[in-house]
């Protein structure tokens, strides 16, 4: 039998019991959310604070299904940067999610749309960095080190993607609702959840299966958009701002799926 990256069989995995023990987990930080209606920044809910969920439902299915050593191999993937043998592979990682995010800020101030200027302060980037990346790590144990690979091997890593996204918006789509997020924004912020979904499978097929590149890719990506480098206000990200982010991150998925295939997204044609 075929098996995943950290050497645990896919035959035993199920992404719905995943799905249904990640969505139970995350219920008390939703009816935190819900009661504080507090906020750690102006684009971060209490609620996001479930980004611990992830992995915590990934190890307790992994540790019922492998027990101790199971959960080891999936905590060690944390940092299976070897696994990403074409070094090539860092540009997309470190570049392509945050390149978006600064043209995105780019096509506002050409359209004369509100932006503030950026701003670069070394010490809260790097905080900002390491949080992002243990954020990034605690989704990406659970979306890409358990989800992903069952549901690509039955369907294809297109179709698995834009249904894990889809999954993924789900799930945060309650504490956008508490931020206060429109009905607008969260439509937009859905169509670039689902176009960086695809990415992320994109870069963790092209790269081993490694789950740091994932998570790498994903705590940048929140670094490059939410900050600290520029500050939209109270209100945080605008509209336009989404719009047009979902628009790019959507077009440059598109892009990659055409150039490396919808079946394995990464130029493998084989099953």
């Amino acid at each position: 039998m075929a098996e995943v990256a950290d050497g645990i069989g896919r035959r035993a995995r199920s992404p719905l019991n995943f799905f249904l023990l990640l969505f139970a987990l995350s219920v008390p930080f939703w009816v935190v959310g819900a009661v504080t209606q507090g906020q750690l920044s102006a684009d971060l809910p209490v609620a996001a604070l479930m980004i611990v969920c992830p992995v915590a439902a990934a190890a307790i299915l992994v540790y019922r299904e492998d027990g101790t050593a199971g959960v080891a191999r999936l905590l060690r993937r944390s940092f299976d940067f070897k696994q990403i043998k074409a070094k090539i592979w860092y540009l997309p990682i470190v570049l392509l999610l945050p390149g978006i995010f600064v043209l995105t800020y780019g096509v506002m101030r050409l359209a004369g749309l509100p932006a503030p200027e950026p701003r670069f302060p070394v010490l809260g980037t790097l905080v900002a960095f390491l949080a992002f990346f243990v954020a990034g790590l605690g989704e990406e144990l659970g979306w890409s080190g358990y989800a992903i690979d069952p549901m690509q091997n039955r369907w294809g890593a297109l179709p698995a993607s834009v249904l894990l996204g889809l999954v993924w918006a789900l799930w945060h789509l309650l504490p956008l609702v508490q931020a206060g997020r429109s009905a607008g924004w969260i439509a937009w912020w859905v169509v670039g959840s689902v176009g960086m979904r695809v990415i992320f499978t994109w870069i963790y097929n092209n790269t081993g299966k490694s789950v740091f590149a994932a998570a790498l890719a994903h705590g940048l990506s929140n670094l490059a958009w939410i900050g600290p480098f520029l500050d939209f206000g109270p209100d945080g990200y605008p509209y336009e701002g989404v719009r047009i982010a979902g628009l790019l991150i959507a077009f440059a998925a598109i892009a990659v799926t055409v150039v490396w295939g919808s079946r394995t997204l990464s130029g493998n044609h084989a099953a």
